[in-house]
């Protein structure tokens, strides 16, 4: 059964460690990202932005989960990830899935708790749970493309009023890290999410994981982070291991044989993260 993400970072909060959720893109980032997370005993969230669900389907990406969840004992969640439209959420929540993102974070205070509350209004009504975002992200994010002038922190202040008005189940907070790989070691502002955590209660999300150094994750997972995204990382060793097992062998034309390299050099990097986010062994 596909479930919504409230019990499972309620757990993280209470017990000190991370849920990971991995971007996914297709039938292999699934079965790779679920298999790992089900040998390692860890609950996970499977993240898609709506770019993911133009190119694969929500039918069939919600089709291919729900197949997933049967199979494995562990929680999973399916998440819809930087959405911004009461319309396409509503698309997918009607089909079964039970998490999303409504990123509102463009707009002014005022009117990103107007749109959040109205996601929120709808989603609780249908058992699904609901993430905002007050800040913003640098680096880009499937079609979203935000630069570092664009970009801001999240003030704790506002943060309470936001999570108070909206009623959200969990808040992604912009403390320094960005979307995609990054050019230097990024600056963390651990000072904020503390300040964030001290009159916030709800869970923490840290977007734009991928490349930040494990010490400052786990210090993030410390300071209030139960949810914790990770999309180029795994896109990257896919990627490359396809793309070196084709020059290398130019007559290869089986799918079920090609993929394979790109599917293991994912999976290393899946229980890495997991390890990561100390979410193995949970359940």
């Amino acid at each position: 059964m596909v479930v919504n993400t409230k019990e499972m970072l309620l757990r993280a909060q209470k017990e000190g460690y991370a849920v990971p959720a991995f971007n996914i893109h297709n039938l292999e980032t699934i079965q790779v990202i679920v298999e790992t997370a089900a040998e390692l005993g860890s609950p996970v969230i499977l993240a898609g932005t709506p770019g993911t669900f133009s190119y694969a389907g929500r039918d069939y990406i919600q089709a291919i989960v729900e197949v997933a969840a049967k199979k494995y004992q562990v929680p999973i969640a399916l998440h819809l990830d930087h959405h911004e439209t009461l319309e396409d959420i509503k698309a997918s929540v009607e089909l079964g899935t039970k998490s999303v993102m409504i990123d509102a974070s463009h707009h002014p205070f005022e009117e990103n708790v107007k749109i959040v509350k109205e996601v929120v209004d709808y989603a609780h009504a249908n058992g699904a749970t609901v993430e905002a975002e007050l800040g913003r992200l640098g680096g880009q994010e499937d079609d979203l493309v935000v630069d570092e002038a664009d970009s801001f922190f999240t003030d704790p202040k506002a943060a309470k009023e936001f999570a108070d008005k909206t009623g959200i189940d969990s808040l992604a907070v912009a403390i320094g890290t960005a979307h995609g790989l990054y050019a230097a070691e990024p600056k963390i502002d651990f000072e904020r999410l503390e300040q964030i955590r001290e009159v916030v209660d709800i869970p923490l999300v840290l977007h734009g994981a991928s490349g930040i150094p494990e010490a400052d994750v786990r210090r993030c997972i410390e300071l209030g982070c139960t949810k914790v995204n990770i999309a180029t990382e795994l896109k990257i060793p896919f990627s490359s291991h396809l793309r070196e097992y084709l020059v290398q062998h130019p007559e290869a034309n089986d799918p079920r044989k090609y993929m394979e390299p790109a599917k293991a050099a994912m999976k290393a990097v899946v229980a890495e993260k997991i390890k990561m986010c100390m979410s193995n062994n949970r359940y």
